[in-house]
């Protein structure tokens, strides 16, 4: 578990500023080579609403770095651990195993199976980007500017419209997680479907 005295970082998304493009996810998945199937962060799209009166949302997710994430808590041989510097969930693919418990006890459905590698892979928020310097692939290529990175209490102290659950997400308690979205009004009404476009 997240020592508490570590500055976690974390991912602001402005949800106002997301037009659905992908370029988050594109990017992320060229950072990392990942395979036909395996994305990091992916956006998905949402209505509410009846006929006439439907709006729509976009949400690009990926692994929240929880406070209190559920995919450490079960990992039997250590591979998915918290970083000590900066709070984020980190993962060693030598002492993965691909039981997958990690990708069964996470509420958001981030780690995957790799199966040609029989390991899992998750998000590490770009760790080799951050420690050169640079932002997390995501964040740099967004043209609309919807995401930021950073310490999580600053990015809530700078956006305090923020919260880090919506009606169509899990509930933020079972691991608290390092998000901070602005939301869409209609991303905050119950009802929510996912469309497939």
């Amino acid at each position: 578990m997240a020592n508490e005295t570590v500055a976690r970082k974390g991912f602001f998304f402005n949800q106002d500023n997301c037009i659905g493009c992908r370029t988050c996810q594109i990017a992320c998945k060229d950072k990392n080579d990942n395979e036909i199937g395996v994305i990091f962060r992916h956006v998905e799209d949402y209505e509410v609403g009846t006929y006439p009166a439907v709006k729509g949302f976009h949400y690009a997710a990926t692994c929240n770095h929880c406070e209190n994430p559920a995919c450490v808590e079960v990992c039997p041989n250590e591979a998915t651990y918290v970083n000590e510097a900066d709070g984020t969930v980190q993962h060693d693919d030598s002492k993965c195993i691909g039981c997958e418990y990690c990708v069964k006890a996470c509420p958001y459905g981030h780690p995957q199976l790799v199966e040609s590698l029989h390991v899992v892979h998750r998000c590490n928020a770009c760790i080799q980007l951050r420690e050169a310097g640079e932002k997390p692939a995501c964040v740099a290529a967004c043209p609309m500017r919807a995401l930021e990175f950073g310490d999580i209490e600053e990015l809530r102290a700078a956006h305090p419209e923020g919260v880090n659950e919506l009606p169509f997400l899990p509930s933020a308690s079972q691991t608290n997680p390092s998000v901070v979205i602005a939301p869409k009004e209609a991303a905050t009404e119950a009802g929510a479907v996912p469309v497939i476009l």
